[in-house]
């Protein structure tokens, strides 16, 4: 399992949750989500192939390989547009409280 460096904090604030965003057949579902900061999000891909979450504004590049998950923790609040570098008509957005 490849984990993304980038925006992982020491330690989740208490209350933090996890939300998993599912990759299949060339699709983030869901497509937007609301989260808050300290939370986790979970790209589970369950295509045959690799994708990316790569954010629009350059905060960070995670790969997920195929049949695989990859991970970020969320530090600071904003809309973050993402795209799959490989596809990039997949598409998804995270809202940040």
């Amino acid at each position: 399992m490849f984990l993304a460096a980038a925006l992982i904090g020491a330690a989740a604030p208490a209350g933090a949750e996890t939300i998993t965003v599912t990759i299949e057949k060339l699709v983030f579902a869901p497509a937007q989500v609301s989260a808050h900061v300290g939370d986790t999000i979970v790209w589970d891909n369950k295509d045959f192939i690799p994708h990316t979450a790569t954010g629009r504004n350059h905060e960070w590049d995670v790969t997920i390989a195929a049949h695989h998950s990859a991970k970020i923790e969320l530090t600071k609040p904003g809309t973050i547009d993402y795209f799959c570098k490989i596809h990039p008509n997949m598409k998804g957005q995270i809202t940040v409280e």
